[in-house]
């Protein structure tokens, strides 16, 4: 009897598909902490939708489990390899297929690159908006899947608020096109919305037709260093209070600005013990940042004016504060969100219970929509960590999660459920709800091979 991997060799070219080790190691992953470690059977690069179809259909009538993955650069275990699985690789469909300046539109492959469509659309005087931090790896695929956020997202949305029309792989190799080409369109059930962070549980994005947005013509920063971090996350309530809708607002704690400046060779930690990274653009950029500078201002911090080429290594420098790291069992970096009114008590609760379950922590926030993303992590010697610093990490965990949602938040802002925060789904959503998702999941795909174990 012939194996999937058999029906592989048959039906794909050759430099297609891989078994080797060292590719199936490189592929079993993604920047998520891992719970189940397995190696996929096989690694298929898909260069075209057909090789995506027939790779659906040779898994469905084995009943091989499919995981679909763009660039890894996921955090919540998303594109972990699944037991006897196939990795299906969307990386080299990396095509701009039409860039629309006038309709501001463009339709691209699932592997485009979140910058290269951005430099295709800046030509035109247009932005791709979501910039999620890794923006430069990351492909459009991916930050469907996860419905991925990213600094310019309070004021320009998250990937849904882009996404106008998809093109789907369903479990059964068909593929169907959902949405439309115009910036307004409600006929019918929105599926558009309901592939957009599906996580690859619902069919596979082999296509996606996006809004591009106006590439401002003014951009103005603003650096407030402030003395403590709950004074700078009290600023960003300020300047909502001023009515001024900043691009970017990003909130850096003392953690972060020693971890830059030891990485980067920066000083951004003598000029303050927290940073407020704030960004305006568009035609009123320059009177919205002269609010902004006196809202902080007058509310204790130390703002600076700076010039382009500092300004965009701020910025440069924010995209980047998650650090060298990835996550692991003694470092795992979390996603919340709080409504904004509670950032100042959230962030206030983050540092007691560092202190109280003696861990470690560093926080970076998109402050502008209430996004935060702590870090915890207990130390190691020899690669190895004692039973009771683990379990005081994951108490520490457990209670950020349980205050994020208490306060009215979310487990997860925008990296998505993955493997790794299924644990936690149960506290958000309650069961009728979840059994309304696994329904509409066995609709899509009745035999559970779409990445199975993640995202409901």
């Amino acid at each position: 009897m012939s194996t999937i991997v058999d029906e592989l060799k048959t039906i794909l070219e050759p430099g297609k598909l891989a078994v080797d080790e060292m590719t199936l190691a490189a592929y079993a992953v993604d920047q998520a902490p891992v719970l189940d470690y397995q190696l996929p059977l096989a690694v298929v690069r898909a260069e075209t939708v057909a090789d995506v179809q027939a790779v659906v259909r040779a898994c469905a009538k084995h009943s091989a489990p499919i995981v679909a993955r763009g660039a890894g650069t996921g955090v919540s275990g998303g594109a972990h390899a699944s037991q006897g699985c196939i990795v299906l690789s969307l990386e080299r469909m990396n095509r701009i297929l039409d860039l629309n300046p006038d309709d501001e539109t463009a339709v691209v492959e699932p592997g485009v690159v979140n910058a290269d469509l951005n430099d295709a659309a800046a030509v035109h005087g247009l932005m791709y908006a979501p910039d999620p931090a890794s923006f430069r790896m990351s492909t459009i695929g991916g930050n469907v899947a996860t419905n991925a956020g990213g600094l310019r997202c309070a004021k320009y949305g998250v990937t849904r608020d882009s996404v106008l029309a998809l093109d789907v792989v369903l479990a059964d190799g068909s593929l169907i096109h959902t949405g439309h080409q115009t910036f307004k369109g409600v006929a019918g059930y929105d599926l558009t919305g309901l592939f957009v962070g599906s996580e690859g549980t619902l069919g596979i994005v082999v296509g996606a037709t996006v809004r591009l947005k106006y590439l401002p013509r003014e951009v103005h920063t603003i650096a407030a260093f402030y003395p403590d971090f709950r004074s700078a996350a009290a600023g960003v309530l300020a300047v909502g209070k001023a009515r001024v809708q900043p691009a970017i607002m990003e909130l850096l704690d003392g953690g972060s600005l020693d971890q830059l400046d030891a990485i980067h060779g920066s000083d951004l930690s003598s000029r303050g013990a927290s940073l407020l990274l704030i960004q305006t653009d568009g035609f009123g950029a320059a009177a919205e940042a002269e609010v902004v500078r006196e809202v902080l201002a007058a509310g204790g911090a130390t703002v600076t004016t700076e010039d382009t080429a500092e300004a965009e290594r701020l910025v440069d420098l924010r995209r980047n504060s998650r650090g060298v790291e990835v996550d692991d069992a003694y470092r795992v970096g979390e996603d919340v969100a709080v409504p904004r009114s509670r950032l100042v008590d959230y962030i206030g609760e983050l540092e007691a219970m560092a202190v109280a379950n003696s861990v470690q922590l560093k926080v970076v926030a998109h402050a502008g929509d209430g996004n935060l993303h702590p870090t915890f992590w207990v130390d190691r010697v020899d690669n190895e960590v004692d039973a009771d610093a683990m379990q005081r990490l994951g108490e520490a965990l457990d209670r950020s999660i349980t205050v994020a949602l208490a306060m009215g938040g979310t487990i997860t802002g925008e990296h998505g459920i993955g493997q790794y925060k299924l644990r936690w789904l149960g506290l958000e959503q309650p069961e009728p709800v979840r059994e309304l998702q696994r329904r509409i999941k066995h609709l899509f795909d009745p035999a559970g091979i779409l990445n199975p174990g993640k995202a409901i």
